[in-house]
């Protein structure tokens, strides 16, 4: 009898021992919640998808590196909220973000949802890394809370209009833009660019961001003899005047800004896009130095190639736990000075900001369609 109380009691102070480890692993461990959001349904879903998925391998990465905050081996971990590319459902999305407590917000991608978004995540005190959205306004209206890893659209867009006048030789350019904060900025920016380089834009047209007819649009711009049509707008549209540029025999050079140089352009446009052009933020990936790794890291994780906007989603989240870990803390109010003078290389180049929040030294690149595929024409500085 004494023997069985003796195992009896034996048995209960492993399993109290067992439990306390357990509760002091469990102890030991920082769970750093990370939001993120921007367009995740619909016909631009792909761009936020990849953003996530970089996201998702960054803290993946973080996590198997075990790193120390406070004493504590962190576990970042994804809270994502669909903001559906619409200004109203991004704002709803920042404030559920807010209101759920995470120690930082990667997102948005749409210009259109990031400029208010912003605005909520300046106001709660909560940081923000913009890995998406290219629209100037975005680090220029003094808040600090604020970063973005991506260039902008003074860079990329500038960088379309100079080389449409100085390299392409375009005579007789127009536009169309889709009216959203994105692309009628990146429109703007580019016809101040080919003015500042004695060119002059003969016809500028709009649609919207639903538009799937570009008729009326490109007839007009048929009629003026053009030589050049950039689109202010995302792929989906962009491949639509592909489209009809071809089947109103137009022999004018089409050229798009960002979101436009990906495989959704190619499937929708087919061979009415031979020939297309476009600039994109960044670099070629294989023309990176962690690029070749990156590509087939992300490939094996989700099944499907890297595009565009992967990266910086990688060095977006990348910079704030880098913040964090030098900062020892995933306060917000702790980690923001660190933050804003951080510096390391990431997958899209050297990251470090200036004092607006955007990253210093961002490029730009050409792409053109040719048998079938995006082939990088020329990378430069976006400055």
């Amino acid at each position: 009898m004494k023997s069985s109380m003796t195992k009896g009691c034996a048995a209960l102070m492993l399993l109290v021992g067992m439990i306390g480890v357990s509760s002091a692993k469990s102890a030991s461990y920082l769970n750093v919640p990370v939001g993120f959001s921007a367009v995740l349904t619909g016909g631009n879903a792909s761009f936020g998808k990849d953003i996530q998925n970089g996201v998702q391998l960054a803290l993946d990465d973080a996590n198997g590196r075990k790193i120390m905050i406070g004493g504590k081996v962190a576990h970042f971990q994804l809270h994502a909220e669909d903001d559906q590319g619409d200004p109203r459902i991004g704002v709803q999305a920042a404030q559920k973000l807010v209101d759920s407590g995470v120690a930082v917000v990667i997102g948005h991608f749409n210009s259109g949802t990031t400029l208010p978004a912003s605005l909520v995540y300046q106001q709660a005190g909560v940081v923000m890394i913009n890995p998406g959205a290219t629209n100037p306004a975005i680090n220029q209206r003094g808040l600090d809370h604020i970063f973005s890893v991506i260039g902008t659209d003074a860079g990329n867009a500038g960088l379309a209009g100079s080389y449409a006048v100085k390299v392409t030789k375009a005579k007789r350019i127009s536009i169309i833009d889709d009216r959203t904060a994105f692309g009628q900025g990146e429109a703007d920016v580019f016809e101040q660019a080919v003015k500042a380089a004695g060119g002059s834009i003969v016809a500028r047209q709009y649609v919207n961001d639903k538009a799937v007819d570009f008729s009326s649009q490109l007839t007009a711009l048929k009629a003026a003899n053009v030589d050049l049509v950039f689109f202010g707008g995302l792929d989906r549209q962009a491949a639509g005047v592909a489209k009809r540029m071809k089947q109103l025999g137009m022999k004018a050079q089409l050229l798009g800004g960002g979101a436009v140089a990906d495989s959704d352009f190619l499937q929708l446009a087919g061979d009415a896009g031979e020939g297309a052009m476009a600039w994109e933020p960044g670099a070629p990936l294989d023309r990176l130095q962690q690029g070749k790794d990156f590509g087939e890291r992300y490939q094996k994780a989700f099944g499907t190639a890297a595009q565009t906007y992967a990266p910086f989603g990688y060095d977006a989240a990348w910079a704030a736990i880098n913040a964090m870990q030098k900062a020892n803390s995933i306060d917000s109010k702790v980690y923001l000075p660190v933050l804003k003078t951080i510096s390391f290389d990431g997958i899209t180049g050297h990251i470090a900001f200036d004092d607006k929040g955007l990253v210093k030294g961002a490029v730009s690149t050409l792409y053109q369609v040719k048998d079938g595929k995006w082939q990088p024409i020329t990378t430069r500085p976006a400055d």
